[in-house]
C-alpha cells in the first residue's frame, strides 16, 4: 500500500480525494476591477479629456463617502421605433 499524501500536497498537485478541497481555491476567473476614482475634479476632467471624452459625454459622481470623484458616462437611448 502506498504512503498517504498530505492534504497540502494533494491540493498543490490537483489530486482528488481531500475533504478540504474548496472550489474558491481553484477558480481561474479574473477578479473584477472597480471603477476608476479620482481625488479631485481637476484630475477627473484631465483623465477624461486625455481619453477623448467631452464634458457633455460624462458626469462626475461623488463616491466613497463623498471623498472621491467617479466618471459616469452618459448613455444615449435609441428608440426602437424608427420613422
Amino acid at each position: 500500500m502506498p504512503k498517504k499524501i498530505h492534504t497540502r500536497v494533494k491540493r498543490k498537485k490537483g489530486q482528488k480525494g481531500t475533504h478540504l478541497r474548496k472550489r474558491y481555491l481553484f477558480t481561474t476567473r479574473p477578479a473584477k476591477k472597480g471603477a476608476r476614482t479620482f481625488n479631485t475634479e481637476e484630475q477627473a476632467h484631465a483623465w477624461a479629456t486625455a481619453h477623448g471624452m467631452k464634458k457633455d459625454d460624462y458626469t462626475l459622481v461623488r463616491v466613497k463617502n463623498f471623498m472621491k470623484f467617479q466618471i459616469q458616462q452618459k448613455t444615449v437611448r435609441v428608440s426602437k421605433l424608427q420613422p
